[in-house]
């Protein structure tokens, strides 16, 4: 059971831990750490529940989502750091694609865009 982040002090503590969350996610995609992905799932999808809690008690004409300029800053490094797990794992799937295609010699079912060229050339 989650529970409901009552002011920024939560907020800001919760997207503190979110990014410790997609932190660990990112060193688990690095070394392909099943067990450690998978657990980071589950604590992002505790974390995503409780500021869902929070964002809908706002809506409903509950307590604001005024956030300061610290829980702004916390939410656009998350926003950050979960977009570049995203393509690190599109890369990881695009890779898998590419190998299982080759021993297989099927034809290339899924093909990742040239943006994910560029990020694996960086990576």
């Amino acid at each position: 059971m989650t529970r409901a982040i009552s002011h920024e002090g939560d907020l800001g503590e919760t997207l503190r831990q979110m990014l410790a969350v997609l932190e660990a996610e990112r060193q688990a995609l690095a070394g392909l750490d099943l067990d450690a992905i998978v657990g980071t799932t589950r604590d992002k999808d505790r974390l995503c529940a409780m500021l869902d809690g929070a964002g809908k008690g706002a809506e409903a004409g509950g307590p604001g989502m005024e956030l300061d300029e610290e829980c702004r800053g916390l939410l656009e490094a998350a926003r950050r750091l979960n977009e570049i797990n995203r393509q690190v794992r599109n890369i990881i799937a695009a890779n898998v694609a590419t190998r299982l295609n080759t021993l297989t010699g099927a034809p290339q079912l899924y093909r990742a865009g040239t943006n994910y060229a560029l990020v694996a050339n960086r990576v």
